[in-house]
C-alpha cells in the first residue's frame, strides 16, 4: 500500500514557479514508479510527468516539456513537480499517482492505469 499526500499548490501569475510535493507512506514507495497528472475544471484528468524507480527515466506530456520537472528523493519518500513559466492553461488540480510496475512504459500512464492516488492539490495560474 502506498498513501500520497500532495502539497504545494496555490495562486500564481503567469510566468511565475510554483514546486508540488507528494509526501509518500507506504514501504512500496522506492519500487513504484511515480507521476503527476491534473484536471482542468470540466476536462478530464490528464497526464503531466512520470518517473522511474531509480530516478533515471521521465516522461512529460508535450504541453509541459521544457517547464516542468519531475524528480524523486527516495529517502524523504517524496516526488516532486517544479513548475515553471507557467501559463493560466496550467490551472488545474494536480494529482500525484503511484504506480508498481515491472516495466516503465510512457503508454501506460493513463489514468485507469495507476494503482494509486492521492487527493489533489490545486494550482491556480492568473493572466
Amino acid at each position: 500500500q502506498v498513501q500520497l499526500v500532495e502539497s504545494g499548490g496555490g495562486l500564481v501569475q503567469a510566468g511565475g514557479s510554483l514546486r508540488l510535493s507528494c509526501a509518500a507512506s507506504g514501504r512500496t514507495f522506492s519500487s513504484s514508479a511515480m507521476g503527476w497528472f491534473r484536471q482542468a475544471p470540466g476536462k478530464e484528468r490528464e497526464f503531466v510527468a512520470a518517473i522511474s524507480w531509480s530516478d533515471a527515466i521521465t516522461y512529460y506530456a508535450d504541453s509541459v516539456k521544457g517547464r516542468f520537472t519531475i524528480s524523486r528523493d527516495n529517502a524523504k519518500n517524496t516526488v516532486y513537480l517544479q513548475m515553471s513559466s507557467l501559463k493560466p492553461e496550467d490551472t488545474a488540480v494536480y494529482y500525484c499517482a503511484a504506480k508498481q510496475t515491472q516495466s516503465f512504459v510512457r503508454r501506460h500512464w493513463y489514468p485507469d492505469a495507476m494503482d494509486y492516488w492521492g487527493k489533489g492539490t490545486l494550482v491556480t495560474v492568473s493572466s
